[in-house]
Order: structure tokens, then sequence, then C-alpha cells
């Protein structure tokens, strides 16, 4: 199963770390492994580097976008997207700092109605260390 990590980065860290995208992994992945003894200094660094999310807009957008969807269902504040035809099953939960999908795949159809939303959007995947722009996986012909 893979959890991915989603953060709305802003603007002028996106043009910054565009083009090294490993650089702004480093810190998220150091921020998300600190230690509770420095955790006032990592809540200041995030706050510089991430955009807080609009929950009640995206989950607004998310269930607009979905709802008349048959395989997607929303139970208790999360998103479920289980399609059988694409042997697809993914939960994404939006929080205040960041969005988390889990998922049984690579690639989750969430990514493409969250790049309708808002393409700037960091995703990382700390057990993997994966991490990519999603406008980046849109380019790669990825999502749809």
């Amino acid at each position: 199963m893979r959890v991915f990590y989603i953060f709305d980065i802003r603007d002028e860290f996106v043009s910054l770390y565009k083009d090294s995208p490993f650089n702004l992994y480093n810190i998220l992945k150091q921020l998300y492994f600190l230690n509770n003894l420095d955790f006032d200094y990592g809540y200041q660094v995030f706050n510089q580097l991430v955009e807080p999310i609009n929950k009640q807009a995206l989950d607004n957008f998310l269930f607009l976008k979905m709802h008349q969807d048959i395989p997607y269902s929303k139970r208790e504040g999360k998103h479920i997207i289980n399609n059988l035809y694409k042997d697809e099953i993914s939960i994404l939960e939006v929080k205040k700092a960041f969005i988390k999908i889990e998922a049984e795949q690579n690639i989750t159809s969430f990514f493409d109605i969250l790049y309708n939303y808002n393409n700037h959007y960091f995703i990382c995947d700390f057990e993997t260390s994966d991490y990519f722009f999603l406008d980046d996986l849109k380019t790669s012909c990825l999502i749809s």
C-alpha cells in the first residue's frame, strides 16, 4: 500500500524547487521524521514552505466532482474510490496542512482530479522515497 502526502507549496518555493524537487523532498522528509524536541522549529519551517489547505473548499470540490460516479463514496470525511474495473481502491483525506492518500497502486485517479483543483501540489511517499510535482506527473502522461 502506498501512502501519499500532498502539500500545497507556496509559489515562491515552487519556482525555486521546480528543477530540484529532491531538495524540497529532503526538507519535507526531515520535517516528517522530526523528533518532538525540535517540533517548534519544524513547525515554523513547515509554515514558511507550505500553504494551508482550505479543507472545506477542497472537500466540496471533490464531492461535487465525483458524487455521481459509481465507484466513489464519502464516509467520515474520507473520499473513497473503489473502482473494480481499474482495480483501484484509494482513500483521500483532506487535512488543513496536507492531503493524505492511501492507495494500492502507484497512480490513483485522485491525482487527475486534484490536478484540476491545483496543479502545483507536491506529492511525497516517505516510505518509498518517491516524490514529484503533480504537474510533472501530468506532463509525463501518467494521468489523463
